[in-house]
């Protein structure tokens, strides 16, 4: 069989009353752009999306959006690969929803990945298929998924995390990220930062990332001269800075400054920079196979040698080592 008749994966997208609209906008946008780059590079179309739900017709979201479900759930041949959209009011789902229940019970196993988004994984784990395996979900929801379902090895703070042919994945981005890793999968890193770029994404993110970044708890709050000094740094990490410098930006002194941020972010302006830059380089070096001095320098460390000292400092391994432990999507 030739390339050009190598057949589509069949993608089933699994929607109810309620569902989040982002959690199945973002991997339809994502198979949608992955297709069209894939007949720009002369390749076979890669996916063949089909939304499914338990009663078909327009299903409402939990926005002003309706999606049109045009086939029920199959009772045999399905997809290669499912996605289960996540609800807000996800308990309500759950009692509305038991055919779900019971149909991911029946036939995960006929699917090469079944896929919860959200707090999809919610119906993973009232199937009982979750049961001592890690899981992920939107951190919001991550304590109630633990207490409803104590065998479930809850991680509130994983993007995505893998168990054999279940995934599961944090909320409403996170689908997008996963959708990638399945693209890079099926079709090779170059397609999928392909669909990244026309996604307008910043950086697509590995399963092993926390939901949760140092740049972004920063913007939540705090008096505008520190939240600003930290957004601007955030956006320059390449550039040398001292206290002096951050100081002076805030428009205050050494001192003040320090008193001032200490008490808003809870760590000394330094210890917060080295933070920051320590999660942009952990984002790097899960995310390509950038040379460990570009990273540093990307980073805003003075060398490799100084970033691999605040690795074994920080996370009591070397980035080459933290590369090869939490690269997740090429080898998963």
């Amino acid at each position: 069989m030739s390339a050009q008749d190598t057949p589509a994966r069949r993608i089933g997208l699994v929607i109810y009353p309620g569902f989040k609209t982002l959690e199945a906008t973002g991997p339809l946008s994502v198979l949608h752009y992955a297709n069209e780059h894939l007949r720009v590079a002369g390749r076979p179309t890669g996916y063949d999306v089909t939304v499914m739900a338990p009663r078909p017709g327009h299903v409402p979201s939990d926005t002003l959006v309706s999606l049109e479900a045009t086939e029920a759930l199959p009772q045999g041949d399905l997809p290669n690969t499912v996605f289960i959209a996540g609800a807000a009011a996800i308990e309500d789902a759950l009692e509305r929803e038991a055919d779900l229940v019971r149909w991911c019970r029946r036939h995960w196993r006929e699917a090469d990945r079944f896929a919860a988004l959200c707090t999809g994984s919610f119906f993973l784990a009232a199937a009982g298929l979750l049961d001592g395996k890690p899981a992920a979900t939107h951190w919001n929801y991550a304590e109630r998924l633990a207490q409803l379902f104590p065998e479930v090895q809850v991680d509130a703070d994983a993007i995505f995390v893998q168990s054999g042919s279940l995934w599961t994945s944090a909320g409403v981005t996170a689908a997008i990220d996963l959708s990638l890793a399945f693209v890079e999968q099926d079709h090779g890193r170059d397609i999928a930062l392909r669909v990244a770029r026309d996604m307008v994404m910043y950086l697509k993110r590995p399963g092993g990332q926390s939901q949760f970044s140092t740049v972004l708890t920063g913007q939540m709050s705090g008096a505008s001269g520190v939240a600003d000094v930290r957004s601007w740094a955030s956006l320059n990490l390449e550039q040398p800075m001292t206290l002096d410098d951050l100081a002076t930006r805030a428009g205050m002194s050494v001192r003040s400054f320090t008193r001032a941020f200490t008490a808003e972010v809870g760590l000394s302006p330094m210890a917060w920079l080295e933070q920051v830059r320590s999660d942009r380089a952990r984002t790097l070096l899960l995310d390509g196979d950038l040379p460990l001095k570009a990273i540093a320098q990307r980073a805003g460390f003075r060398s490799d040698e100084q970033m691999r000292k605040v690795f074994r400092r920080r996370f009591s391994l070397s980035p080459r080592d933290y590369r090869a432990r939490f690269t997740t999507s090429r080898s998963a």
